[in-house]
């Protein structure tokens, strides 16, 4: 690896930018990708395996090449450490998710409650915007009070977040988008926002609620064809 592919593939990770090192065989030449100047196969090679996260050997025209990809950590935000959320994050974290909850009230967001789990007690407007969600990161708030989603939501739809996604029933999620288009966002944005969150699997309980937030995060990040709730 030449001094300049490996300055660059350290500023991307300090960047969390996808990226991919592509290494000709067996020559061993190296190219970083996304670059505007890669063949359109090689690209487009580079671009699945980041979706997938998958590193391999890809054959393009008569070369073989090995491509590495270097993604960003996936990360889960929950807005709410409520009892949803302490079945959530049991799911999330073997699916790969470095899990934060935030909530400013300590009597809820506590080490006995999540226990090994990175707890902000933050406001959630200063807590997103301090990890400043990427396109690896999930959004999801479950407080059902107003003075605690709608600033996460709002910084949230501002970021790259891949997934936003509210609990509340359909008139708690109309009323909410309302309060969001006062802040400024339009319908076009709002739509990003899954309400009321979750699979349509008919949940009833925490767990089951928690199945369905994770089940539909996954979908969404393998780009799976589900339908938004949001009522926007």
């Amino acid at each position: 690896m030449t001094p300049e592919i490996l300055a660059a593939l350290e500023q991307a990770k300090r960047d969390k930018r996808p990226v991919v090192l592509a290494t000709r065989l067996p020559g061993g030449e190296q190219r970083l990708l996304p670059d505007p100047e890669a063949p359109a196969d090689l690209a487009e090679a580079a671009r699945r395996a980041l979706e997938r996260d998958e590193s391999g050997t890809v054959r393009i025209g008569e070369t073989d090449f090995f491509l590495h990809a270097y993604n960003p950590p996936l990360r889960l935000i929950v807005v709410g450490a409520v009892h949803i959320a302490q079945a959530l994050v049991p799911f999330a974290v073997p699916c790969g998710f470095s899990v934060t909850v935030v909530d400013p009230r300590r009597s809820f967001a506590s080490d006995e409650r999540f226990p090994g789990v990175e707890i902000s007690t933050d406001w959630p407007d200063e807590a997103l915007e301090k990890f400043a969600p990427d396109s690896r990161t999930a959004v999801v708030t479950l407080t059902h009070d107003p003075k605690l989603d709608d600033p996460a939501l709002d910084h949230a739809l501002k970021s790259q977040a891949f997934y936003i996604g509210a609990l509340g029933s359909r008139r708690t999620h109309a009323a909410r988008l309302q309060r969001l288009r006062e802040l400024g966002h339009q319908d076009n944005a709002l739509s990003r926002i899954r309400g009321p969150v979750g699979l349509n699997i008919e949940a009833v309980t925490a767990p089951e609620i928690a199945l369905s937030i994770i089940a539909e995060i996954v979908a969404v990040r393998r780009n799976a064809p589900v339908p938004n709730k949001s009522a926007v």
